[in-house]
Protein backbone atom coordinates (compact mmCIF):
# COMPACT_ATOMS: atom_id res chain seq x y z
CA UNK A 1 0.00 0.00 0.00
CA UNK A 2 1.57 3.29 -1.12
CA UNK A 3 0.50 6.53 0.58
CA UNK A 4 0.90 9.58 -1.67
CA UNK A 5 1.15 12.45 0.83
CA UNK A 6 -1.67 11.13 3.05
CA UNK A 7 -3.92 13.90 4.37
CA UNK A 8 -3.10 15.95 7.46
CA UNK A 9 -6.30 17.94 8.22
CA UNK A 10 -8.63 15.82 10.43
CA UNK A 11 -6.25 12.83 10.23
CA UNK A 12 -2.90 13.74 11.83
CA UNK A 13 -2.76 12.70 15.48
CA UNK A 14 -5.89 10.54 15.26
CA UNK A 15 -6.12 6.83 16.25
CA UNK A 16 -4.84 4.30 13.71
CA UNK A 17 -8.38 3.16 12.87
CA UNK A 18 -9.03 6.59 11.35
CA UNK A 19 -5.89 7.21 9.30
CA UNK A 20 -3.35 5.34 7.19
CA UNK A 21 -1.13 3.08 9.33
CA UNK A 22 1.43 0.32 8.79
CA UNK A 23 -1.08 -2.18 10.21
CA UNK A 24 -3.31 -1.60 7.15
CA UNK A 25 -1.24 -3.85 4.86
CA UNK A 26 1.67 -6.26 4.77
CA UNK A 27 3.84 -3.42 3.48
CA UNK A 28 3.06 0.32 3.65
CA UNK A 29 5.33 2.92 2.05
CA UNK A 30 4.61 6.64 2.29
CA UNK A 31 5.79 9.72 0.35
CA UNK A 32 5.51 12.95 2.40
CA UNK A 33 5.67 16.08 0.22
CA UNK A 34 3.52 18.71 1.96
CA UNK A 35 3.96 18.15 5.69
CA UNK A 36 4.30 21.77 6.88
CA UNK A 37 1.58 22.69 9.44
CA UNK A 38 -1.83 23.36 7.85
CA UNK A 39 -1.98 26.67 9.71
CA UNK A 40 -0.36 28.97 8.65
CA UNK A 41 1.42 27.13 5.79
CA UNK A 42 -1.52 25.30 4.20
CA UNK A 43 0.26 21.95 4.42
CA UNK A 44 -2.10 19.21 3.23
CA UNK A 45 0.02 16.17 4.17
CA UNK A 46 0.88 14.64 7.53
CA UNK A 47 4.38 14.70 8.99
CA UNK A 48 4.67 11.68 11.38
CA UNK A 49 6.11 8.41 10.09
CA UNK A 50 3.15 6.04 9.72
CA UNK A 51 4.34 3.28 7.35
CA UNK A 52 7.08 0.67 7.18
CA UNK A 53 9.08 3.10 5.02
CA UNK A 54 8.43 6.86 5.15
CA UNK A 55 10.11 8.99 2.48
CA UNK A 56 10.62 12.74 2.97
CA UNK A 57 11.89 14.08 -0.39
CA UNK A 58 13.57 17.49 -0.04
CA UNK A 59 12.71 17.37 3.68
CA UNK A 60 9.02 16.70 3.06
CA UNK A 61 7.72 20.29 3.35
CA UNK A 62 8.69 22.47 0.39
CA UNK A 63 9.33 20.87 -3.00
CA UNK A 64 11.75 22.47 -5.50
CA UNK A 65 9.94 24.06 -8.42
CA UNK A 66 6.86 24.81 -6.28
CA UNK A 67 8.06 28.29 -5.35
CA UNK A 68 7.85 29.57 -8.93
CA UNK A 69 5.93 32.76 -9.50
CA UNK A 70 2.21 32.21 -10.18
CA UNK A 71 2.36 33.32 -13.83
CA UNK A 72 5.06 30.84 -14.86
CA UNK A 73 3.38 28.08 -12.89
CA UNK A 74 -0.13 28.68 -14.23
CA UNK A 75 1.12 28.82 -17.84
CA UNK A 76 2.61 25.40 -17.21
CA UNK A 77 4.17 23.14 -19.86
CA UNK A 78 1.38 20.66 -19.23
CA UNK A 79 -1.32 23.27 -19.80
CA UNK A 80 -3.20 25.96 -17.93
CA UNK A 81 -5.41 23.55 -15.96
CA UNK A 82 -2.48 21.59 -14.55
CA UNK A 83 -0.52 24.77 -13.91
CA UNK A 84 -3.40 26.38 -11.99
CA UNK A 85 -3.93 23.25 -9.94
CA UNK A 86 -0.21 22.99 -9.20
CA UNK A 87 -0.12 26.58 -8.02
CA UNK A 88 -2.80 25.81 -5.43
CA UNK A 89 -1.47 22.44 -4.24
CA UNK A 90 1.94 22.03 -5.88
CA UNK A 91 3.77 20.37 -2.95
CA UNK A 92 0.87 18.01 -2.26
CA UNK A 93 0.62 16.92 -5.91
CA UNK A 94 4.35 16.29 -6.25
CA UNK A 95 3.83 12.92 -4.52
CA UNK A 96 2.05 11.33 -7.49
CA UNK A 97 4.50 12.94 -9.97
CA UNK A 98 7.45 11.40 -8.11
CA UNK A 99 5.62 8.08 -8.02
CA UNK A 100 4.95 8.06 -11.76
CA UNK A 101 8.60 9.01 -12.49
CA UNK A 102 9.73 6.16 -10.22
CA UNK A 103 8.12 3.63 -12.58
CA UNK A 104 10.32 4.89 -15.43
CA UNK A 105 13.49 5.04 -13.26
CA UNK A 106 13.69 1.78 -11.25
CA UNK A 107 17.17 2.74 -9.94
CA UNK A 108 16.14 6.30 -9.01
CA UNK A 109 14.89 8.05 -5.85
CA UNK A 110 17.19 6.29 -3.37
CA UNK A 111 16.10 7.15 0.18
CA UNK A 112 18.84 7.53 2.81
CA UNK A 113 17.92 6.45 6.34
CA UNK A 114 18.55 9.45 8.58
CA UNK A 115 17.49 11.10 11.84
CA UNK A 116 16.42 14.29 10.04
CA UNK A 117 16.77 16.22 6.77
CA UNK A 118 19.43 18.46 8.38
CA UNK A 119 21.51 15.38 9.21
CA UNK A 120 20.99 14.07 5.65
CA UNK A 121 22.73 17.23 4.36
CA UNK A 122 25.88 16.22 6.32
CA UNK A 123 28.04 13.10 5.96
CA UNK A 124 26.13 11.26 8.68
CA UNK A 125 23.87 9.22 6.39
CA UNK A 126 26.09 8.56 3.38
CA UNK A 127 26.63 6.21 1.55
CA UNK A 128 23.87 3.57 1.62
CA UNK A 129 24.46 0.73 4.13
CA UNK A 130 25.50 -2.69 2.84
CA UNK A 131 21.88 -3.86 2.47
CA UNK A 132 21.34 -0.86 0.19
CA UNK A 133 18.82 1.99 0.23
CA UNK A 134 15.14 1.60 -0.67
CA UNK A 135 13.76 3.32 -3.77
CA UNK A 136 10.95 5.79 -3.14
CA UNK A 137 7.83 5.05 -5.15
CA UNK A 138 6.81 2.05 -7.21
CA UNK A 139 9.80 -0.14 -6.35
CA UNK A 140 9.86 0.52 -2.58
CA UNK A 141 8.60 -3.02 -1.94
CA UNK A 142 11.93 -4.45 -3.16
CA UNK A 143 13.11 -3.50 0.35
CA UNK A 144 10.30 -5.39 2.11
CA UNK A 145 12.40 -8.09 3.76
CA UNK A 146 15.16 -5.75 4.94
CA UNK A 147 13.31 -3.50 7.42
CA UNK A 148 14.70 -3.78 10.95
CA UNK A 149 13.38 -0.71 12.77
CA UNK A 150 9.87 0.14 13.86
CA UNK A 151 9.76 3.26 11.68
CA UNK A 152 12.29 4.10 8.96
CA UNK A 153 12.55 7.76 7.91
CA UNK A 154 14.23 8.23 4.55
CA UNK A 155 15.52 11.43 2.95
CA UNK A 156 16.50 12.38 -0.60
CA UNK A 157 16.49 15.35 -2.97
CA UNK A 158 14.63 15.62 -6.27
CA UNK A 159 14.74 17.85 -9.34
CA UNK A 160 12.59 20.95 -9.83
CA UNK A 161 10.71 19.54 -12.80
CA UNK A 162 10.31 16.32 -14.73
CA UNK A 163 12.45 14.22 -14.80
CA UNK A 164 12.57 14.28 -11.00
CA UNK A 165 15.09 11.62 -9.87
CA UNK A 166 18.60 12.67 -8.77
CA UNK A 167 21.55 10.46 -7.84
CA UNK A 168 23.72 11.47 -4.88
CA UNK A 169 27.52 11.62 -5.04
CA UNK A 170 30.12 12.82 -2.57
CA UNK A 171 32.85 14.86 -4.23
CA UNK A 172 36.13 15.60 -2.43
CA UNK A 173 38.52 18.11 -4.03
CA UNK A 174 42.09 18.91 -2.94
CA UNK A 175 43.22 22.19 -4.50
CA UNK A 176 46.64 22.98 -5.89
CA UNK A 177 48.11 26.39 -6.67
CA UNK A 178 50.36 29.10 -5.24
CA UNK A 179 48.05 31.56 -3.49
CA UNK A 180 44.60 31.58 -1.94
CA UNK A 181 41.81 33.33 -3.81
CA UNK A 182 38.10 33.95 -3.36
CA UNK A 183 35.69 32.36 -5.80
CA UNK A 184 33.86 29.14 -6.52
CA UNK A 185 34.65 25.69 -7.91
CA UNK A 186 32.34 23.70 -10.20
CA UNK A 187 32.66 20.02 -11.04
CA UNK A 188 30.94 18.04 -13.82
CA UNK A 189 30.94 14.23 -13.78
CA UNK A 190 31.18 11.96 -16.81
CA UNK A 191 30.55 8.23 -16.71
CA UNK A 192 29.55 5.06 -18.52
CA UNK A 193 25.88 5.72 -17.69
CA UNK A 194 25.69 9.43 -18.48
CA UNK A 195 27.06 12.91 -17.76
CA UNK A 196 26.03 15.73 -15.42
CA UNK A 197 25.94 19.48 -15.77
CA UNK A 198 28.34 21.62 -13.70
CA UNK A 199 27.62 21.53 -9.95
CA UNK A 200 29.12 23.99 -7.48
CA UNK A 201 31.13 22.22 -4.78
CA UNK A 202 32.99 25.11 -3.08
CA UNK A 203 32.28 28.82 -2.68
CA UNK A 204 34.32 31.33 -0.69
CA UNK A 205 38.03 31.23 0.12
CA UNK A 206 39.93 28.73 -2.04
CA UNK A 207 43.14 27.69 -0.28
CA UNK A 208 45.64 25.53 -2.20
CA UNK A 209 46.46 22.37 -0.25
CA UNK A 210 43.08 22.32 1.46
CA UNK A 211 40.53 19.57 0.89
CA UNK A 212 36.84 20.41 0.40
CA UNK A 213 33.91 18.00 0.44
CA UNK A 214 30.42 18.49 -0.96
CA UNK A 215 27.43 16.47 -2.10
CA UNK A 216 26.16 16.56 -5.66
CA UNK A 217 22.62 15.47 -6.44
CA UNK A 218 23.19 14.64 -10.09
CA UNK A 219 20.57 14.37 -12.80
CA UNK A 220 22.06 11.10 -14.11
CA UNK A 221 23.21 7.78 -12.71
CA UNK A 222 26.69 8.14 -14.18
CA UNK A 223 27.82 4.54 -13.52
CA UNK A 224 31.60 4.10 -13.63
CA UNK A 225 33.35 7.50 -13.62
CA UNK A 226 35.34 8.09 -16.79
CA UNK A 227 36.17 11.80 -16.46
CA UNK A 228 35.76 14.74 -14.10
CA UNK A 229 35.73 18.33 -15.33
CA UNK A 230 37.08 20.93 -12.88
CA UNK A 231 36.38 24.65 -13.37
CA UNK A 232 36.94 27.58 -11.06
CA UNK A 233 36.13 31.26 -11.26
CA UNK A 234 37.03 34.19 -9.01
CA UNK A 235 34.04 36.29 -10.14
CA UNK A 236 36.07 39.35 -11.03
CA UNK A 237 39.16 40.31 -13.00
CA UNK A 238 42.31 39.74 -10.96
CA UNK A 239 45.38 41.49 -12.44
CA UNK A 240 47.71 38.84 -10.96
CA UNK A 241 45.98 36.07 -12.99
CA UNK A 242 46.05 33.45 -10.22
CA UNK A 243 46.12 29.81 -11.26
CA UNK A 244 44.27 27.11 -9.40
CA UNK A 245 43.99 23.40 -10.09
CA UNK A 246 42.84 20.16 -8.52
CA UNK A 247 45.54 17.93 -7.06
CA UNK A 248 42.96 15.16 -6.57
CA UNK A 249 39.22 14.71 -7.01
CA UNK A 250 37.47 11.75 -5.42
CA UNK A 251 33.90 10.80 -6.39
CA UNK A 252 31.94 8.40 -4.19
CA UNK A 253 28.59 6.97 -5.24
CA UNK A 254 25.86 6.96 -2.61
CA UNK A 255 24.31 3.82 -4.01
CA UNK A 256 27.21 1.41 -3.38
CA UNK A 257 29.89 3.50 -1.63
Amino acid sequence: LSGLDPAQPYFQGTPIEVRLDKSDAEFVDVIHTDSAPTIPYLGFGMSPAIGHLDFYPNGGKQMPGCGKNPISQVVDLDGIWEGTRDFVACNHLRSYKYYSDSIIYPDGFLGYSCASYNVFETEGCFPCPKEGCPNMGHFADKFKGKIKNDFVKLYLNTGEAKDFPLWRYKVTVTLSGKSKVKGHVNVALYGSGGNTRQHQVIKGTLQPGNTYTSFIDAEANIGAVTKVKFLWDNNWINPTFPKLGAATITVQSGENG
